[in-house]
């Protein structure tokens, strides 16, 4: 694809690797970041700010509807047969649910809330695994090469459906504002855990040891304060940076290929270097396997740890 823009523009490949990049992680953007190319074009805003469905929109969509169908529709059917032994795919469902709520959530919140707060956790987990899965799946890539090799659409044509589906990055969880507000989620559950454990006053008391002598309290609050933003801030930056860092390393050694052809006039020098980048985005792409695991994971641990120590006090 890289090769393909620098024969169209007078640009260089060196000078087109880093806007394609950013074009492909970004939210429905192309390489010039001022030019939005929505799915789905609402001409008019509301109270200043822009409908549109874009690329990341559109994927939190998919991803609930995909959450919906692989989780919420085959439990309420297998409860509404009666008792019955959970197998196959409801058998894998059952083990995960277990595992989250028996592992996560009952440890840090206790027994008392663990019903309560056990669906908050597990729908924090299958939206992040699902989203961050599904941004390994390169569909819309291979829907824009079949569109432009087999059925001849140029990449220009922007009226093309298929086309503005290319703009843009497929991964809602490496988006800040989709991990900002499901960090924000986790900022007013560690508030509705703290005030339904101990009421509204004594909630925020207990966000300092009592006893301790009233200047203390003048350098204590602000710091639990700032304590209280920044446990999101960190849930936000940590989810959104780890899938935006392994695509943009994929990306950066597949563009070693079309560097090095024009660096040295070769296409056999592309060629070349494809027998080192290919294999090493392979294996970063299985390590971004384990990564979307691993982040779906950490996300809902420290939520639930987060939501415990507004139930259990401890200083």
């Amino acid at each position: 694809m890289i090769i393909a823009a620098a024969s169209q523009s007078s640009k260089t490949v060196m000078e087109q690797v880093g806007p394609n990049i950013i074009h492909h992680v970004s939210n429905t953007y192309s390489s010039d970041p001022n030019s939005f190319h929505p799915i789905i074009h609402i001409p008019y805003e509301i109270f200043g700010i822009n409908f549109s469905v874009s690329k990341h929109v559109f994927m939190l969509w998919l991803v609930a509807l995909i959450v919906g169908i692989a989780v919420i529709v085959p439990t309420r059917l297998f409860l509404s047969r009666g008792n019955q032994v959970p197998r196959g795919w409801m058998n894998a469902l059952e083990s995960i649910v277990q595992f989250i709520r028996d592992s996560i959530v009952r440890p840090n919140v206790g027994d008392k809330w663990v019903m309560t707060w056990s669906p908050v956790i597990l729908s924090f987990f299958f939206f992040i695994l699902f989203a961050n899965g599904i941004g390994m799946v390169p569909v819309f890539d291979v829907l824009g090469a079949i569109n432009r090799f087999v059925l001849g659409v140029p990449y220009s044509d922007n009226h093309n459906f298929i086309n503005t589906l290319l703009h843009g990055g497929v991964t809602a969880t490496a988006n800040f504002n989709v991990t900002g507000a499901l960090a924000t989620i986790t900022f007013f559950s560690i508030m509705a855990a703290g005030i339904m454990a101990h009421g509204f006053i004594q909630h925020w008391k207990n966000l300092v040891p009592h006893g301790l002598p009233i200047p203390v309290y003048f350098i204590l609050v602000p710091i639990e304060i700032m304590g209280l933003i920044v446990k999101p801030f960190a849930l936000t930056m940590r989810l959104a940076a780890n899938m935006t860092g392994g695509h943009i390393a994929l990306l950066a050694l597949l563009s070693l290929m079309a560097i090095f052809g024009e660096m040295f006039h070769s296409a056999a020098a592309g060629i070349g270097v494809s027998f080192i980048a290919v294999p090493m985005a392979a294996a970063i792409a299985c390590l971004e396997v384990i990564v979307v695991l691993v982040q779906a994971y950490v996300f809902t641990l420290l939520t639930a740890v987060f939501i415990g120590m507004a139930i259990h006090v401890h200083h």
